[in-house]
């Protein structure tokens, strides 16, 4: 009797059968980017555009924003963009110029609702995988706003102190990552409702923060995954004394 050899088997020891190896699954993936969706903004601010056109109505604004020649290229209408930090949604294309929406949450929760004609503001178009992440992950969903308090000049670069609502600095951490309007800092020094940040020429340069003085309103993002461990650490923590005959209940975060 004749034995037909299995295309991928293997011969069993004083048999003289084949047994048909058992499948093989793939190693896993050594690339992260390969495995999770990357982030959709970088807080590498690419430039500058400027404000041409605001059409401003009842809890609802379209802006007109003129960007520098070619940085438009390849971007199709349904595109994201952010916008000194806030991821929005390219609704017309024009040459250089793009058209924004900006319904009411975004209004109440950013600065641009404050834009007029002839404003400056940060953009970075949406990172493709692959791209370098320069900064941190960055979402474009603007938390809260902040208040430049004090400029301080020194050689080459200069310190800025923002102040915010108490509730969200327990997110704000020394060395920690944060967003304004839509560049990567490092955390400086902290206080209650305060932190600094320093910035050097290159960010001078290339972003708005440089022209920003006193009592301007700038966008914060919150680093997602600073978040995610102070509100698993805090409703952890809660239930434990609870358990423990404690009365403390878990924090709700910040709406």
């Amino acid at each position: 009797m004749a034995f037909m050899r299995a295309a991928s088997g293997r011969l069993v020891s004083g048999t003289g059968f084949y047994r048909e190896a058992a499948p093989q699954r793939a190693a896993p993936s050594r690339c992260w980017a390969c495995r999770t969706a990357p982030a959709l903004f970088t807080g590498i601010v690419q430039g500058q555009g400027r404000v041409e056109h605001v059409d401003s109505k009842a809890d609802f604004s379209s802006i007109r924003i003129c960007f520098p020649p070619g940085k438009l290229d390849g971007v199709q209408v349904g595109a994201s963009v952010a916008i000194n930090g806030t991821c929005l949604t390219v609704t017309e294309l024009e040459g250089d110029a793009a058209n924004f929406d900006i319904i009411v949450e975004t209004l109440r929760a950013t600065n641009l609702g404050a834009l007029s004609p002839g404003a400056a503001v940060n953009f970075e178009r949406s990172a493709r995988i692959g791209d370098e992440i320069g900064g941190h992950n960055v979402s474009g969903h603007v938390h809260t706003t902040a208040a430049v308090a004090r400029v301080e000049e020194s050689p080459n670069n200069r310190r800025v102190t923002l102040q915010v609502e108490p509730r969200w600095m327990k997110y704000i951490l020394a060395k920690g990552f944060i967003a304004v309007d839509g560049i990567s800092l490092t955390v400086g020094e902290v206080g209650p409702d305060w932190f600094t940040a320093y910035l050097i020429p290159e960010t001078l340069r290339a972003t708005g923060l440089g022209a920003k003085r006193e009592g301007a309103t700038v966008n914060l993002e919150i680093e997602a995954q600073t978040q995610a461990i102070v509100d698993t650490v805090e409703v952890v923590v809660a239930r434990h004394l609870a358990a423990l005959g404690g009365g403390l209940q878990p924090a709700a975060a910040p709406a």
